[in-house]
């Protein structure tokens, strides 16, 4: 991961949260802040003269490079998984600190974070947290938190954001559309695979690389511990029939995921995926979409990230949903 680091602040900031000047990033389409105008002015209301907003289209990288250059030292991530891993991107490595203000639809990472869900809960939690330096996960560089998805996974995305054009933004039109897809299967995926220098080849109609224990609890999936120690905690559907993955998507609802039956966990430190004869391959990389040049070569980068950690006293433990 080659990030360029900042040319020093333009004034003297200090590392705790409450005593620095913030950036705010924000993606307006997000989720909440879509659905609710009211969301980020609650949370600007509470960071008051603390703070700078400014918005951003598509990659957040040049706003928060600029930001970073103007010497700015925290940079609150104000979005959903998508806002916030390409905010984790472009400040990775540069010596400033990142902190999440949850305004997304699932908002994973900051959930496991334990930052509070309501925005000026969230926006208090940020001002008296403290900055913790974290693994990330890369790949070909880019850095992800959550999860990067091969095969029927970015299918369900497509479908999904079709029909959040179509309806509006919802949990159930997320199942709704992850079932749909499932009922239009493609052929399963013929796939090369090194972990940790141990080649193998399967046929599967879906990958899932995961960094986040949270995410991972949540569907009732074995492997959080890998994710503690510094490795990835790969799934490899087993499953290549239409039945069978409508009963693996039943399972995950319920939080009921057989690893004999419908799933394959490898726990490697490092990843390599390629599909013989292909140069490209369609992926989703915490809830975004896009194409990657094969191989695929994932990596843990230890310390990578310095994330704002709300106190004991402001954190929340979220409820599965």
């Amino acid at each position: 991961m080659s990030v360029a680091a900042p040319p020093p602040p333009a004034r003297t900031r200090s590392h705790r949260a409450g005593r620095t000047d913030l950036c705010v990033i924000a993606n307006p389409k997000s989720g909440t802040a879509s659905r609710d105008g009211t969301a980020l002015d609650r949370a600007m209301a509470v960071f008051g003269d603390h703070a700078d907003l400014r918005h951003f289209t598509g990659d957040p990288a040049p706003v928060v490079e600029q930001a970073i250059r103007d010497g700015f030292r925290v940079i609150v991530a104000a979005g959903g998984d998508g806002t916030v891993a390409g905010v984790a991107h472009a400040v990775a490595g540069t010596g400033a600190a990142m902190a999440v203000l949850p305004l997304g639809t699932f908002n994973y990472f900051a959930r496991g974070l334990r930052v509070p869900p309501d925005p000026a809960e969230a926006a208090r939690a940020i001002l008296s947290g403290q900055p913790h330096d974290i693994a990330v996960g890369s790949v070909n560089g880019k850095v992800f938190l959550n999860n990067v998805a091969l095969g029927l996974y970015p299918a369900m995305l497509d479908e999904r954001e079709a029909t959040y054009r179509r309806w509006g933004r919802s949990r159930f039109l997320a199942h709704w559309s992850a079932l749909r897809t499932i009922l239009r299967l493609p052929r399963p995926m013929r796939v090369r695979i090194v972990a940790d220098g141990a080649e193998q080849i399967r046929r599967t109609p879906m990958i899932f690389v995961a960094r986040s224990a949270y995410q991972l609890d949540q569907f009732g999936l074995t492997g959080s511990q890998a994710i503690s120690n510094d490795r990835f905690a790969v799934y490899i559907a087993r499953q290549t029939t239409r039945l069978g993955l409508l009963k693996l998507a039943w399972r995950l609802i319920r939080g009921k995921v057989d690893l004999s039956d419908d799933l394959e966990l490898l726990t490697p430190r490092t990843l390599v995926i390629d599909r013989p004869k292909r140069r490209r391959i369609r992926i989703a990389h915490d809830g975004e979409r896009g194409k990657m040049i094969l191989p695929l070569t994932f990596r843990i980068d230890r310390n990578a990230l310095s994330v704002i950690l709300p106190p004991a006293k402001d954190a929340v433990v979220m409820a599965a949903s």
